[in-house]
């Protein structure tokens, strides 16, 4: 009884407590509104609101507020009531607001009014990050500078914290200890600025990777299968780098898919575990489930009207009793194959554009899977139109005259990729965004196709200063990749020079005053007429080359029947043409070329004052399949070139015994045979093998001429011509040696050195990784070895008798410079009768050499 007694008084007392200044979820009556003006929780009031304003906001709308507090004007509410408790929850929960109270503004009748008070949460000016360098802070601030001007609150700071924390998880640093102050900002009201303290501390490598559950597979070869997660070890330099989720991620993934491929199908990962060993390790413990290996049964063929099952389980090349792999299943089905050899290829190169496969398993017993390849082929399409898009310079008919696969022709994915080859070696075009794209009309079985493209600069300048001959050497050279004559009139197409045709314009000087100049020109165009596949080019040259000046002044310093002097003219015209057999990678070219040597007391070569003519026809066979022409990773480059001159000595009546050295070399006669080879190959991921066989011979119509004073050939160096006055002959590059020092056994180091030699052989193996390609520049570090030699005569030529180097390097390909190049080799094999300090190069620097292989 006096329980009840007790709570009775209690609810008395309830009954008259005032509504006054009870904040952040109650009412705050500012007219100190009491039971005597009829608030009470025990008997709450009905009143219709009359108004609702907004009080405290800086940045906020007001009428949004009110709309969020759903107490709109004309609703009928008790108060007190859960209308004026929920409006205040709906506003809180916004996160804007640091304190929020609704005030009884006025009450008049049985309207009342209402103020909402609220003070705003500060806004973020902006985010200091200490502790990082200028690199990292800068990725940081561009994935979080979209914050500024937001509310600063608990939500921010999290969202803050964790995207600090993914971007340093994302470089190795898995463990970083990241402080968080505000100070105020003076310069904005209630404005805050967010200073973030970041320790990365050390990046995080993986000490050990545990597997559990496995008896098939080995610990080593399960750890192999993650590729990129890779546990320390003593002997790892490279490799064993910084833990990273997304790379642990893939690597679970490849792990479960070369499980897979051995035929254990129902492999799984069952849980795995990131532990921290110390804050540089931590541990992974993963816990596999191997389950039983698989074997394919019988394979059967659904839909197939185009092709038989024996045809078609030829091209699968899976029989029954082979490993179950859905991966390899997939590979022969879809590619990636170009020339038929995938289920895929084999129709979608004979017109079957929609053709499809589903691989069903219809029975497995035991550990045997039966198969059903349920095949749709589809009608074959005709290519109806060709159009390209992307090309704002190269003009469209460039573009469409290297489509291979023509309107009115059965629709082939061997020929679009060839087209999209075609197209990268034009030079003209990112060769990595060329993307074919078929829009087939289903009613008419007819494609068209759109090739987009993205233009890249590919006009080169070569401008450099180089030191010899004791005077600073200037090189001024310009490349048009795209040129065009047919614009030469129109004044609005020089911008600086007409371009679009996909012709090539060449020029380039160097000099170092009067003792040394060399100019050249060449010009070529790839479609003579427009209308056929016919190249034709156009070159000349003139070089000159005096000893007598003073390297200083310039000045003649002897009289002019002693300076040394020799000037070489040449003029080049050639015309080429696509083979279509035995495939049409083929080409065939033919140049007649004339040049004028003119020395005076010009000493190294066989004579030293004359003039020699040098007449002769060159035909040269080449295939070249590279998948790329800046860095190729797939095909082959060949290329076997004859060219000689007429044999004079068989008709012009001389006597080589006994004439003179004007008589004797004035009408140079040769016959030259060229082979130069090369193969690309990727290897291992990004890893790409380079392989390469060159040989050169120069040979006489008699013994009774001698060999010729030109077209010889130097072994050795960059393989640049540069500063060298021997441009008769022909320079291969071998890194780790000297220019032109690689000459035969027992011949005069001062002679051999100067003129060349008439046979070579080079060997060279390069292993090449990208650093970056992209359509601004393209750059790859390299390992080589190289092995060559030179000889006299060919009864003491031995192919393996060569000259050793092994060296690394790397490449930058800027398209306006060219590919530039830097190698460091070491040669192992003296050259007798020179000093090392004259033969051993081993730092070179190359310039626009090698482009796409040759």
């Amino acid at each position: 009884m006096k329980q009840l007694l007790f709570i009775f008084c209690l609810m008395l007392l309830g009954s008259g407590v005032s509504l006054g200044q009870i904040q952040s979820g109650n009412i705050n009556n500012t007219n100190s509104l009491t039971q005597d003006d009829g608030f009470s929780y025990i008997r709450p009031q009905e009143y219709i609101i009359g108004g609702v304003e907004v009080s405290g906001t800086q940045y906020l709308d007001n009428d949004v507020l009110i709309t969020i507090s759903k107490l709109s004007v004309g609703n009928r509410i008790e108060v007190p009531g859960e209308a004026i408790s929920n409006a205040i929850k709906n506003l809180w929960l916004q996160g804007l607001f640091d304190d929020v109270a609704i005030n009884v503004k006025s009450v008049k009748g049985d309207s009342i009014f209402f103020d909402i008070a609220v003070v705003e949460r500060p806004r973020l000016t902006r985010i200091d990050i200490t502790g990082l360098n200028k690199s990292q802070i800068k990725d940081i601030q561009e994935r979080v500078n979209g914050n500024s001007g937001k509310i600063l609150n608990e939500n921010l700071l999290s969202t803050t914290k964790n995207t600090i924390e993914r971007y340093l998880a994302e470089k190795g640093y898995l463990y970083p200890e990241i402080k968080m102050s505000q100070v105020k900002d003076t310069t904005e009201v209630n404005n805050q600025i967010l200073v973030v303290d970041v320790d990365r501390n050390s990046k995080v490598k993986v000490n050990r990777i545990n597997i559990d559950g496995n008896s098939v597979f080995s610990d080593s070869k399960l750890r192999k299968f993650m590729k990129k997660i890779k546990q320390r070890t003593w002997w790892r330099v490279w490799g064993s780098g910084k833990f990273n989720n997304k790379k642990y991620d893939e690597a679970k993934v490849n792990l479960i898919t070369k499980v897979h491929e051995e035929g254990y199908r129902d492999a799984e990962i069952l849980s795995d575990t990131v532990r921290k060993v110390s804050n540089k390790r931590v541990d992974i413990d993963i816990k596999l489930y191997e389950g039983p290996r698989y074997y394919y049964g019988n394979i059967s063929w659904s839909g197939n009207a185009k092709y038989s099952d024996t045809v078609l389980n030829t091209v699968l090349g899976i029989k029954k009793g082979d490993v179950f792999s859905e991966d390899k299943l997939m590979v022969k089905l879809y590619g990636p194959s170009r020339s038929g050899a995938d289920v895929s290829s084999l129709y979608l190169n004979d017109g079957y554009l929609t053709f499809s496969v589903d691989p069903v398993q219809t029975k497995i017993y035991g550990d045997t899977i039966d198969m059903e390849l349920r095949m749709y082929e589809g009608p074959q399409y005709t290519v109806s139109k060709v159009s390209v898009k992307g090309n704002d310079v190269t003009n469209d008919r460039v573009i469409l005259r290297e489509i291979a696969n023509k309107p009115g022709q059965k629709f082939s994915k061997d020929l679009v990729m060839r087209t999209v080859q075609t197209i990268a070696q034009l030079g003209n075009f990112d060769e990595t965004k060329t993307n074919p794209v078929p829009i087939p009309n289903q009613l008419e079985g007819t494609v068209d196709m759109e090739y987009n493209v993205v233009e890249k600069p590919s006009d080169q300048i070569e401008l450099s200063g180089g030191f010899g001959g004791n005077r600073i050497i200037g090189t001024l050279g310009l490349t048009f990749n795209n040129f065009s004559t047919r614009k030469l009139f129109d004044k609005g197409a020089w911008k600086p020079l007409p371009r679009g045709d996909g012709q090539k314009l060449s020029l380039r000087g160097q000099t170092n005053g009067k003792q040394y100049q060399s100019y050249s020109f060449s010009f070529s165009e790839p479609w003579l007429g427009g209308k056929k596949p016919i190249y034709f080019g156009i070159s000349a040259f003139t070089s000159s080359s005096s000893y007598g000046y003073n390297p200083w002044t310039g000045k003649q310093t002897v009289p002019d029947e002693e300076m040394q002097r020799i000037r070489m003219n040449g003029f080049t015209i050639s015309l080429g043409k696509r083979l279509n057999w035995p495939d049409n990678y083929f080409r065939l070219n033919y140049a007649a070329n004339v040049q004028q040597y003119k020395l005076q007391n010009w000493r190294g070569y066989l004579f030293e004052t004359g003039t020699s003519y040098n007449f002769n026809l060159t035909q040269e066979i080449s295939r070249n399949s590279l998948d790329a022409l800046i860095y190729p990773t797939s095909g082959t480059n060949i290329k076997f070139t004859i060219q000689a001159t007429p044999p004079y000595s068989l008709f012009n009546n001389t006597n080589y015994l006994t004439a003179s050295d004007k008589e004797r070399y004035k009408f140079t006669e040769y016959h030259k045979w060229k082979f130069d080879s090369q193969w690309f190959q990727r290897i291992a991921g990004k890893l790409v093998l380079k392989a390469q066989a060159q040989f050169g011979f120069l040979g006489t119509y008699s013994s009774a001429t001698g060999q010729p004073a030109f077209e010889r050939f130097k072994l050795g160096g960059d393989g640049m011509q540069g500063f060298d006055f021997i441009q008769g002959s022909e320079i291969i590059a071998m890194r780790g040696y000297a220019n032109g020092y690689i000459i035969p056994e027992g011949s005069d180091p001062g002679v051999a050195q100067n003129s060349g030699s008439p046979i070579y052989t080079k060997y060279q193996l390069e292993l090449r990784y990208p650093i970056m390609v992209t359509d601004q520049a393209t750059a790859f570090g390299l390992v080589f070895g190289e092995a060559g030699n030179t000889w006299n005569n060919f009864k003491d030529f031995n192919p393996f008798q060569v000259r050793r180097t092994l060296g690394v390097g790397a490449r930058v390909y800027l398209p306006i410079f060219g590919m530039l190049g830097i190698d460091y080799g070491y040669g192992f094999d003296a050259i007798p009768g020179v000093a090392e300090s004259q033969w051993r190069q081993n730092v070179t620097f190359s310039i626009q050499q090698n482009i796409g292989g040759f």
